[in-house]
């Protein structure tokens, strides 16, 4: 195993203990399992069964249902009568917090429990405990009288088990020793499997989840060494971002966690957390699976990574130095590729941030306003807003005079030869090992190695795409190239949702490792912009496929935390805990609040998750009781049962209070 997965370079799946979770395999190059989670109220057993079957005819294999008391874990079992009775066959899981007496009376009634090592015994009071080592083991033993009831049971009944781990609800034990951070995540889970290996009862999945996709994918990638160096296997793992939040950017946030994942070959099953009806969370998920590659599907031959140059467990920007406004400190540059309009005007420009005003012969630009865009071979016959800059192809460059706000793109290894070039900025693509190089002769790139007006773009045209890039970088890194980078991918796919999830796949697990200075989407294949358009669904309507494309860009950028472009919403999915209706509150506070750039709000549905889930965000909106909500920012309860009438009103004056509020 190369560090975390079975191959740096080509799509190899991660072998892993095989599960059984009633007549479902799990695990051990099985299939890529899909499921989801029902948002009713337990104790209304027809309400469940009735959207559990919408769920299962959507294609969702498993199915999810909260029981967070021993009512609700006992009325599974009427739930699950009547969907057998219905002929449904599909797995039950039971999703259990802080009551050990739900979980034990669930796994004698369904076929899978869901607990949290976070608050299943500990509890998170957001103290700071110091421990001795004695002290620290104590606790364990703790956990083991209070967890191993439950492993027993689940080994009588056949039970498959969860251990899922949430970065938002670590216990104070887990915070006070390694803090909030991938380690505490895995150390969490890896207390209750030791206990559970020690029972030899080995039917279990595991889950690192976290709002933020860089945490979680370092999460599961130390999860993964520590089991195969303690164990040497590896059990299955439940892939997840929590609380990603609804349309674009939920699919993008879900995409960018969960696909890097498994373009390495992580993963054995996957949800994608959205605050929508659970039954379109399956066709995500399944946009997700549908793109990878079979494991024996042929790809160029791409060297493999012998020294990678980065550590994939921690965060760290790739080194560069600065080409104008690309590379070194700043933040990751943004291309809109206009190359397809035949006759660009200002108003083609609206869709990229830009919105001219005739009257007044002046520029509005937005804060997701693109900082370049490539038209091919077309100059502009109109002046551009003061901040955007043009790509243009060499012979296009050539008739320009105008070398501030035009710059050339050069193709392939051929740039040295190359007589005229723009002295401040000049683009090169490279088609990592696809561009009839030998493969292993990186010669060409020391004539490009560190020249202080050049910006690489690269991209690929190989099956592996993103794992070609990623050996391209490995390769400048290692020969110490320290030029910007340009992330160029294009999408064959047909519907808007392929578009946002080959996007944030392909870009996002780049992005996530410190790798790549810009950006730059764009369509190939059969993909038109007018079938793109006539495939828009009713929650992401696509009106202009360059404001579509503009905004994915920012949105990936945003979701890796690299640029921080508009507001940020966790936004958990709702559940049969669910205090008020999410989706409708959710709207209400993205409406008055989406101009508060930078500012992350949460949204959560229950006191269960809310505290916990929310420990990303500046301020949270948490549903704390029927009809009331409390008020948070960051950790710390600020108003209590606050009437729903007036929450939202309630929530805008404690970010004025706070000084974060600007005027839309």
């Amino acid at each position: 195993m190369q560090l975390y997965c079975e191959s740096l370079t080509s799509y190899k799946r991660l072998p892993t203990k095989e599960v059984k979770i009633g007549d479902l395999l799990l695990g051990n190059f099985h299939p890529i399992r899909v499921q989801t989670m029902t948002t009713t109220d337990t104790m209304d057993t027809m309400a469940t069964v009735e959207q559990s079957i919408r769920c299962i005819e959507a294609g969702s294999e498993l199915i999810r249902i909260t029981a967070p008391s021993k009512n609700e874990a006992e009325n599974l079992l009427h739930i699950k009568n009547e969907l057998r009775k219905r002929g449904y066959t599909t797995p039950i899981v039971a999703d259990i917090h802080f009551t050990p007496n739900a979980a034990e009376i669930a796994a004698r009634i369904i076929e899978k429990v869901r607990v949290n090592p976070g608050n299943y015994v500990d509890k998170k009071k957001f103290e700071q405990i110091e421990y001795t080592n004695a002290e620290y083991a104590e606790e364990i033993d703790r956990i083991r009288e209070r967890f191993t009831p439950l492993v027993k049971i689940c080994k009588e009944y056949g039970t498959a088990m969860r251990i899922g781990t949430n970065h938002g609800s670590l216990s104070d034990r887990i915070m006070s020793r390694y803090g909030d951070t991938p380690i505490g995540m895995v150390e969490s889970a890896m207390e209750f499997l030791r206990i559970a290996r020690g029972e030899t009862y080995h039917n279990i999945v595991l889950s690192m989840k976290s709002s933020n996709p860089q945490v979680m994918v370092q999460a599961y990638r130390l999860l993964i060494k520590t089991m195969f160096d303690e164990f040497g296997e590896i059990y299955p793992l439940h892939l997840g971002v929590t609380e990603a939040g609804d349309g674009e950017d939920g699919r993008i946030k879900s995409a960018v966690g969960i696909g890097t994942l498994l373009e390495d070959g992580i993963g054995d099953t996957i949800r994608v957390s959205l605050t929508e009806d659970p039954e379109f969370e399956i066709p995500v998920c399944k946009d997700l699976v549908s793109r990878l590659p079979k494991p024996s599907a042929p790809g160029a031959l791409v060297p493999a990574i012998i020294k990678l140059p980065y550590d994939p467990f921690s965060f760290q920007r790739r080194e560069t130095f600065a080409v104008d406004t690309i590379g070194g400190k700043q933040v990751p540059v943004v291309i809109a590729d206009l190359s397809k309009i035949d006759k660009i005007t200002p108003a083609h420009l609206q869709g990229i941030g830009y919105t001219y005003d005739e009257a007044t012969d002046k520029w509005t630009i937005g804060d997701a306003a693109a900082d370049f865009i490539f038209t091919g071979h077309q100059l502009l016959d109109f002046a551009l807003p003061g901040t955007l800059k043009v790509i243009v192809y060499p012979a296009t460059w050539a008739e320009t005079t105008d070398n501030q706000k035009y710059f050339p793109i050069f193709s392939g290894s051929g740039f040295a030869a190359e007589t005229a070039k723009n002295d401040k900025l000049n683009f090169v693509m490279l088609d990592c090992f696809n561009d009839n190089t030998v493969v292993n002769d990186f010669t060409y790139l020391e004539d490009l190695a560190n020249d202080t007006s050049v910006v690489i773009c690269l991209s690929s045209t190989n099956t592996n795409a993103m794992q070609s890039v990623r050996r391209m970088f490995a390769e400048l890194m290692n020969r110490n190239i320290n030029n910007p980078v340009i992330l160029i991918t294009d999408s064959k796919w047909q519907t808007p949702d392929e578009h946002l999830i080959h996007f944030a796949t392909e870009t996002g697990a780049l992005f996530l490792d410190g790798l790549g200075d810009g950006i730059c989407l764009g369509y190939s294949g059969g993909s038109t912009i007018e079938n793109i358009k006539a495939t828009g669904r009713t929650y992401l309507e696509v009106k202009d496929i360059y404001q579509f494309t503009n905004n994915t860009a920012f949105s990936i950028l945003q979701a890796t935390r690299t640029r921080i472009s508009k507001t940020e919403y966790i936004s958990c999915p709702s559940c049969g805990r669910t205090l008020f209706d999410l989706q409708e509150t959710t709207a209400k506070i993205r409406a008055v609040t989406n101009h508060l750039k930078g500012v992350k709000i949460a949204i959560m549905g229950c006191i269960v998750n809310g505290p916990g889930e929310m420990a990303d965000a500046d301020f949270g909106y948490v549903g704390s009781g029927p009809g009331k909500i409390t008020l948070y920012k960051g950790k710390e309860v600020m108003k209590k049962n606050v009437n729903s009438e007036v929450a939202v009103e309630e929530l805008i004056n404690l970010i004025k209070e706070n000084d974060a509020w600007v005027d839309n």
